[in-house]
């Protein structure tokens, strides 16, 4: 996808930050949309359809984990990405974003251009979406990348959305032994800030809802986890 084709949403009450962000990423060619607040930001993704938003968590009218949380109601946006711009790095905060629907966590202040390659790497998920098969089946199991659906056995398994990823990245490539980083660059974007535990948590979780025995069948995770 060329970078002119690419939609990004700025949400931040702070106009300083929307024009500077704003401008150094309409340098880069990007489409670029602003809103104010938590409740236009939701308005805008709905109406604009961006590929990524970048908000701010603390906003009048309605904050930024209440716009993340209703932005992903709308299916058309369930692929969105979405990253958080802001000064507030407590864990809680952060725990609260990725569960209310965000992918990443960008803290203020951040240098222009590592902002830009910041969106660069996360943009790169859209060209690894794109490129992938909408269906991949493995052994009696059948995952649905585009809708982010499991169907085992006629049974489907709901899982939240980074599990989802984990699951799909390691049943792409089964046999294939995963680091840590790469894991996290592919699943959660690199410069990403999580706890050391995250990956295996999210294993542990996967292990309980799909079974030991696909574990056993992919091998796919290099870093200590036993079976």
């Amino acid at each position: 996808m060329k970078k002119k084709e690419i939609k990004i949403l700025l949400v931040d009450d702070e106009p300083d930050i929307l024009e500077i962000v704003g401008y150094n990423l309409s340098q880069e060619g990007y489409q670029i949309v602003t809103a104010t607040n938590g409740k236009e930001a939701v308005a805008k993704a709905k109406k604009e359809l961006p590929h990524l938003i970048i908000m701010d968590v603390m906003m009048p009218e309605m904050d930024g984990i209440e716009a993340c949380e209703n932005i992903r109601k709308f299916p058309e946006l369930e692929n969105t990405i979405i990253t958080f711009l802001t000064a507030r790095s407590e864990d809680y905060s952060q725990v609260a974003g990725f569960d209310a629907g965000a992918d990443d966590y960008i803290a203020k202040p951040i240098k222009p251009k590592i902002l830009v390659s910041k969106v660069k790497a996360l943009l790169r998920r859209l060209k690894d979406d794109s490129d992938a098969s909408d269906t991949l089946r493995l052994g009696n199991i059948e995952i649905n990348r585009e809708e982010y659906k499991i169907i085992r056995q006629d049974e489907e398994i709901v899982l939240p959305r980074k599990e989802f990823e984990l699951f799909y990245l390691l049943a792409t490539k089964p046999g294939k032994v995963f680091t840590r980083e790469e894991i996290l660059d592919k699943v959660w974007g690199n410069e990403v800030v999580v706890g050391g535990r995250t990956i295996d948590v999210h294993i542990r979780k996967l292990r309980e809802k799909i079974g030991d025995d696909f574990f056993k069948t992919i091998k796919g995770v290099g870093y200590k986890v036993e079976f």
